[in-house]
Formats: C-alpha cells, structure tokens, sequence
C-alpha cells in the first residue's frame, strides 16, 4: 500500500511537469491563427472595429480581413485598429448578423448565401449563371448601376455593404462521377442553409441536403451526402477532396463574402476616418479578388496532382440548368426586382 501511495504522487507530479513544459503546451494546443497574428500596439486605438468570419485564413478571401487591418492601421495613423475574428469565434453567422444589427459586432465578412437573410437583393448574386465568372463579378463590382442597388439594399437593416470578395465558382464535389445530368440524379448534395440555393436545386430536381458546414465532413465520411456544392478552393484547402475524389465544374455562382459595416459605429467615425477606411476596404478588396484567381488555378492544380478528377459540363446541360432555373428567376425577381435582375443579366451576358 505505501509503494501506491508513492507511486500516484510522482506520477501527479509528472503530469504536472509535461503539462508545465512550454514544448509539450504548445504542441498540445497550436494557435491556427499563429501566422497571422497582430504585429503592432494597438492598445491606444482610439476606435475598434470587430470583425467576424466563420473560415480560415488560408483562404485568400477570409485573409483579407488580416490585410484590411494592417493596412487599416497604418493609413490611418494607429487610429482604427481591426479586431478580425475569423473561424466562428464570435459564432455562426446567423447569430453574428443579430449581433451585428445590435451593434455588438461591427463588421462581418459574410457568406454571401446568408446575407440574403438580410436583403432579398442580396441573393442575386447567389441565382445560377448570373454573377457566375471571376470576369463578370469585377464587372458587377465595378458598374455603379449594377453595384448601387445592390451595396444599397441593407439600409433598411441598419447595415451598409462596402465591398465584396471571393474564394471560387460553385461546383459539386462527388464520391463518384457526374459527367452528366442523369449522374447528378444518383447523387444526394449537401447545400447551404440558404433560401436561394434550396429554391434552385428544388427546380433543378436534385436531391440534397441543407446542412451546417460543421457537419460535413462526417456526413461525407459516413456515407450520408455524398456529394458537396462548393468550390474547389474550399473542397481543397479544407481536405472534402480526400473523399470525394471528383469535381463537376458548373461554375454556376461564385463563392463570396460581403463585408457588412453597421452604420451606426461607421456614422461616428470623424469624415476624414470614413474616408480612408472606405478607400483602403476597396483597395485591399480589390486585391483579394485578383488573388483569388491565382488561387483558383493553384489549388485544382494541386488537387489534380492529389488525384482528383475534373469534369466540365457540357453546353447542353448548363443550357438545361438554365432553363430548369427559369421559376426561380421569376420567384426571385419579385423579391429582388424584376428590372434590376434583368439588367443585371443583360449586361453580364
């Protein structure tokens, strides 16, 4: 008996020790947002503005918000100081819109898929085969006429829309191949909690699933979706192509985050803050959507290294999508306005 009462103690104490040891700590625990930690004072900001996301930085279109803070600070003199939150810390996004209505929070890169909670308006960008090409998203971006409605359509909300970003073109990632149509028939997808996506795939007459991001990955590894509407950036970085070893090339909508600002926190900023957070936001906007085409190319190269199979669709049957879509667009342009969608899809032919 008094060998065990020896014994405990000493392996108490060496457990408390392991625990102590700064190598063994940080190997039990790796801070994911090492890299991108801040490099600066920022304790004598006169102004905070909290930022969320639910991704990782890896992605050039969740980074953007370490460069909009960085270069944030530095051309505002150390005045405004972007506490960026990205990977769901401050909770998913639903929850972030409430707190960011309330003011709790005051910036959000959102998922464009639930921004359109906000603003009908702000589905547009989510309909098949309208904003769809990196080409045709700079081109929306940067025609007052499409972009003014658009970045207008939060007001009533309490939210302004400053700038838009991106992390791909929509595809379905699959553990068997859909070259066609009739394949994608065989296949249960995994869609966004989303209203426009759910209004699509029931017009395309596919079979899928409304589901958490967070639930994926078991869901794909047990055999309950086995396909997946996202990018190939996304499906690369965050390891789905591990399972689903193929990816059908729609391209039907781009993959965006919409930077939200409340109003109210934006109002109080003096005019020459408003200014330059405006200008740098659209600078380093700018800049993500031209890496994210880089990105684009290198991740499915990668992925094509891995072994994953791509394959486009033919011109028959995204001609078929688009003709399946036709009641969504109808349903969708009551909600959003029927002459602002048709202009938009008009110029961006």
């Amino acid at each position: 008996m008094k060998k065990i009462f020896v014994v405990f103690p000493l392996l108490a104490l060496l457990i408390v020790s392991m625990l102590a040891s700064p190598v063994l700590a940080a190997e039990a625990k790796k801070d994911p947002l090492a890299n991108w930690a801040t490099k600066f004072d920022f304790s004598k900001a006169e102004y905070t503005y909290i930022l969320s996301n639910i991704s990782h930085p890896v992605i050039q279109g969740v980074a953007n918000g370490y460069n909009f803070r960085d270069s944030l600070w530095e051309k505002s003199n150390g005045r405004i100081y972007v506490d960026y939150r990205p990977l769901a810390q401050l909770g998913g996004e639903k929850d972030v819109i409430s707190k960011l209505k309330l003011g709790a929070v005051q910036g959000m890169l959102s998922s464009s898929v639930a921004s359109a909670n906000i603003a009908d308006k702000l589905g547009i960008v989510n309909l098949p085969y309208v904003v769809d090409t990196y080409d045709k998203l700079d081109q929306f971006r940067g025609d007052p006429a499409l972009w003014g409605p658009y970045s207008n359509s939060a007001q009533s909300a309490g939210l302004m829309v400053a700038d838009i970003v991106n992390y791909g073109q929509y595809g379905w990632a699959t553990t068997t191949p859909v070259r066609n149509l009739d394949d994608a028939k065989t296949v249960n997808f995994r869609i966004a909690e989303a209203p426009v996506n759910i209004d699509v795939y029931n017009a395309w007459g596919a079979k899928f699933t409304v589901m958490p991001w967070p639930d994926v990955p078991q869901a794909l590894q047990t055999g309950v979706i086995n396909g997946l509407d996202h990018t190939a950036i996304v499906c690369n970085i965050t390891k789905k192509f591990t399972i689903a070893k193929y990816f059908t090339e729609l391209n039907y909508a781009q993959g965006l985050f919409v930077h939200l600002v409340n109003k109210k926190w934006f109002n109080k900023l003096p005019a020459d803050l408003q200014k330059v957070f405006i200008e740098v936001l659209e600078e380093e906007s700018a800049k993500t959507r031209a890496l994210t085409r880089v990105q684009h190319d290198e991740q499915i190269a990668k992925a094509k290294e891995a072994g994953v199979e791509f394959i486009s669709l033919s011109a028959a049957d995204k001609a078929q999508l688009i003709e399946d879509a036709k009641p969504v667009y109808a349903s969708w342009g009551e909600k959003i306005g029927m002459d602002y969608l048709n202009t938009v899809r008009s110029t961006l032919k």
